[in-house]
């Protein structure tokens, strides 16, 4: 008897045991102020907008403080890294990729499908069928210009004034295999030429032609930056968003911008939960992305066009004379990959 009732008790004693140390039942629901586990964020965005986003995450959910860790790095390279890791995931949110880049992610089995509340008030055109990623922002790719050194009235019209000999030694570009920007827009001035993408070769030379101009590829964007306010290339290609970040911002780099007079390419600029990481954290961080006082704020302070429309726009995006060229994206996502490949062994520094 006694032998039983010493069993009894040591039960009791390694259930309570258990429910204190939350080994027994489910987890405590997200912002609870419980359980908050660490999750590792692969991020595409400039620091200052991912430090911002950030800080008012954890303001938000303090459980969660101290427990966001936000590695920046160029779009492809957050591809390449999920991609090398998918047998053992170490990152959790892909935060700012290319809809093709994304869209590869996804063919490949490394995005989890899920249905957050933002999907139904967004255009089927910016998100994945499948909801395995979310369009977070729109990306006009623009042609950029030191406004100390070339006037405005000076400054290139269109993409193909870049190609103009008298430009020469005058073009930096960041380096394009790693940069999911540059990419992109490497691939549109191919499809521009060829709608199916059968024949890319006339696209092949006018990149040679822009390769004669370029003077350096920058090895990130901080390094087009630094090149760029010094004068050691006053033009380049570049998303619009992050251009007015580095004039606008505490930074006041001296640049300025030209919508091409044939058009921009406009990227779907987009987010996705990494299978196998901290599904709790990852899904609570990406459905704050689409608070609306938040998106509100980062179209304000950091210059983004939201693919979900906000109720009253900043002065600059009211008056923003969008123009988007006509790019077949299909096109370029079956494509980009042996484009870019070609240019970087038969093009790059040989023009």
């Amino acid at each position: 008897m006694k032998r039983r009732l010493a069993l009894i008790a040591l039960g009791a004693m390694v259930t309570a045991g258990l429910a204190a140390c939350g080994g027994s039942g489910d987890p405590a629901p997200a912002g609870s102020g419980t359980q908050a586990q660490k999750f590792v964020i692969y991020s595409a965005r400039d620091k200052k907008v991912t430090d911002y986003v950030v800080e008012q995450f954890t303001a938000k959910y303090p459980e969660y403080k101290g427990k966001v860790e936000v590695l920046n790095m160029g779009a492809q390279e957050v591809l390449e890294r999920t991609r090398a890791e998918k047998s053992n995931p170490q990152g959790s949110v892909w935060w700012g990729g290319t809809q093709q880049g994304l869209t590869a992610g996804a063919n490949e089995g490394l995005l989890e499908a899920w249905q957050p509340a933002f999907a139904g008030q967004m255009d089927a055109r910016y998100r994945d069928a499948q909801g395995r990623w979310f369009g977070e922002i729109l990306l006009p790719e623009v042609i950029m210009y030191n406004n100390k050194l070339v006037p405005a009235d000076q400054a290139p019209k269109d993409w193909d004034d870049l190609i103009d000999p008298k430009w020469k030694d005058k073009v930096i570009i960041r380096d394009v295999p790693a940069s999911g920007t540059m990419r992109s827009i490497y691939a549109s001035m191919i499809q521009r030429f060829s709608a199916d993408g059968s024949n890319p070769q006339p696209g092949y030379d006018w990149l040679r032609k822009l390769d004669a101009n370029t003077v350096e590829y920058a090895a990130n964007p901080t390094d087009l930056y630094v090149k760029m306010a010094r004068g050691q290339g006053v033009l380049s290609a570049w998303n619009l968003q992050d251009i007015l970040l580095q004039a606008e911002g505490q930074a006041k780099m001296p640049f300025g911008y030209v919508m091409p007079a044939s058009g921009a390419p406009i990227l779907v600029d987009g987010v996705a939960m990494i299978k196998g990481g901290n599904t709790t954290g990852a899904k609570l961080f990406l459905e704050f992305l689409f608070d609306g006082t938040l998106r509100a704020s980062l179209a304000k302070d950091y210059f983004q066009i939201p693919a979900i429309p906000i109720q009253q726009q900043p002065e600059w995006l009211s008056k923003l004379n969008l123009k988007p060229m006509n790019v077949n994206w299909d096109v370029v996502g079956k494509n980009e990959t042996a484009w870019i490949n070609h240019w970087n062994a038969n093009i790059k520094n040989k023009g």
